[in-house]
């Protein structure tokens, strides 16, 4: 599917879903990763992760563009089109849009349950992380020691 395509498919579910036209832009960006798409405020585009489509099919995108348009809609009228508002709540419903997009399969391989340990030089405290750090800008947080990266070994026995 290309942009136009797109295009065609976030205007007819406008029509259909929300009797309403879409008279904006939308198309594809390749530089979303983490988000199905997103409306902008500033200019009133929608944007769509083309990931969705090839990964999870035809149906993740319309729930997708539902969801966007609501923000569309409510924005356009002003109103509550936030998601804790209750106008976006209550169009959500009213559309069957979804509240959140699907997981990717390849976001689930990129997270990893792995833990990094470092330790203190002077005083031995340990300290567990879920991401790496500079152990030249940070030191012991209790004496002020260096810190070293501990082998999954060492932590193991530790």
């Amino acid at each position: 599917m290309r942009d136009k395509e797109l295009q065609w498919l976030v205007e007819e579910i406008s029509l259909k879903y929300f009797d309403k036209p879409f008279r904006h832009q939308a198309f594809f960006n390749s530089r979303l990763k983490t988000t199905g798409g997103r409306y902008m405020l500033s200019d009133h585009r929608i944007e769509i992760n083309r990931a969705y489509l090839e990964q999870l099919g035809m149906d993740e995108l319309i729930g997708i563009i539902k969801h966007e348009l609501c923000h569309y809609h409510l924005h356009i009228e002003g109103k509550g089109y936030q998601h804790r508002d209750k106008d976006f709540k209550d169009l959500m419903i009213k559309v069957d849009a979804p509240r959140f997009c699907s997981a990717l399969p390849q976001q689930q391989k990129r997270k990893s349950n792995k833990t990094i340990f470092y330790q203190c030089v002077n005083c031995h405290q340990v300290y567990r992380r879920k991401r790496r750090m500079d152990t030249k800008k940070y030191v012991c947080g209790k004496c002020r020691g260096k810190l070293l990266l501990m082998t999954p070994e060492d932590a193991l026995k530790g």
